[in-house]
């Protein structure tokens, strides 16, 4: 065996790293919650894949019926494909700030969940509607109208993906995940009522089990916030109350329907959704009806107001719902954290 090389004066030691960076490796596990969650979720993955797709016949729908189920989970695809590139770069973030192990290995669940989630989408729309979301040619009204209303979606979509890169290095771990319980909230929210409505066993199936996932999510969040919140400064307060409107007015699009005055959208635009939303209605999605969804969104965000409020954290107006709170002034698009 050779010997040892030992310089004189002893070993040399190793330059400082530079931080914000991964290394040095480390595997620190501070909350066992956190642990057990991720190792819960290990047991819960499922394949998209294995959902019984050959049931989901294009011939057993109208044309109308068809378009509006696509638009639906083109909506969707607006927060859901968003999900894993959002939590991908949060994992990154949680390993050069060297957060414990179980808060990188739960953002890892969570992203792997959402490309599930993303795939969803994808094989919903390939099957209903080849090309969709914009990848065709309309032929009439109906059809130019959702093609229209995507395109304005995604627009959207890609103003918050910029604010989002840009909020992501500058905002603290309690912002950030208050951001994410709110999306948790709402998506855990649209799931329980979608699976509970659809007339569909495959949609049925889906909805419950992407449902549950969002549950999974939205106790790794509250796990986190609670080791988070206590001793938050006021003006870390003052920009979660921010964040709450914001995330209101971002993921009522598909809880609800958007607030005017900030989605950059045209006139006609809310008017062609009602029409596309009712279709896909009444192709049995289980797409609840605009009073039940206006309840259900109440609902979440009186949730999210008793948990906030415990933290001395203010919860801001939402006039929409008839929900009193702090008025917030107007907020740039790209300060929202998109989520979901």
């Amino acid at each position: 065996m050779a010997d040892l090389t030992i310089p004189e004066g002893g070993f040399w030691p190793a330059p400082e790293i530079p931080q914000p960076n991964i290394y040095p490796m480390e595997w620190r596990v501070e909350t066992e919650k956190l642990a057990a969650i991720y190792e819960k979720s290990k047991r819960m993955v499922w394949n998209p894949a294995d959902l019984p797709w050959d049931g989901l016949r294009p011939d057993d729908f109208t044309r109308e019926q068809r378009l509006g189920i696509m638009y639906w989970f083109a909506v969707l695809a607006n927060f859901d494909a968003s999900g894993p590139a959002v939590f991908a770069r949060a994992t990154i973030q949680a390993f050069e700030k060297h957060e414990e192990d179980p808060v990188r290995k739960c953002f890892f669940s969570i992203t792997r969940d959402e490309m599930n989630h993303e795939e969803c989408c994808q094989r919903a729309i390939a099957r209903l509607w080849p090309g969709g979301p914009l990848d065709w040619t309309p032929t009439d009204d109906l059809e130019s109208a959702a093609h229209n209303n995507i395109g304005w979606l995604y627009h959207n979509g890609g103003r918050y993906w910029n604010g989002y890169n840009s909020a992501v290095g500058k905002y603290s771990l309690p912002v950030l995940f208050t951001s994410f319980m709110m999306g948790e909230m709402a998506a855990s929210t649209l799931f329980r009522g979608m699976a509970s409505g659809t007339q569909h066993p495959v949609f049925g199936e889906m909805f419950q089990r992407i449902g549950r996932d969002e549950s999974r999510h939205l106790q790794i969040c509250m796990t986190i916030l609670e080791n988070e919140w206590p001793g938050l400064t006021d003006d870390t307060k003052s920009l979660i109350t921010r964040q709450l409107r914001a995330g209101f007015v971002f993921l009522s699009m598909i809880l609800w329907e958007p607030p005017e005055g900030f989605w950059e959208l045209p006139p006609y635009f809310l008017a062609n959704h009602r029409v596309l939303m009712d279709h896909a209605r009444e192709a049995g999605l289980g797409v609840l009806s605009y009073e039940e969804q206006a309840e259900n969104w109440r609902v979440a965000m009186a949730r999210i107001r008793v948990i906030v409020e415990r933290w001395g954290i203010a919860f801001p107006a939402i006039p929409e719902l008839d929900l009193e709170g702090v008025q917030v002034d107007f907020i740039d698009p790209e300060e929202i954290i998109p989520v979901f």
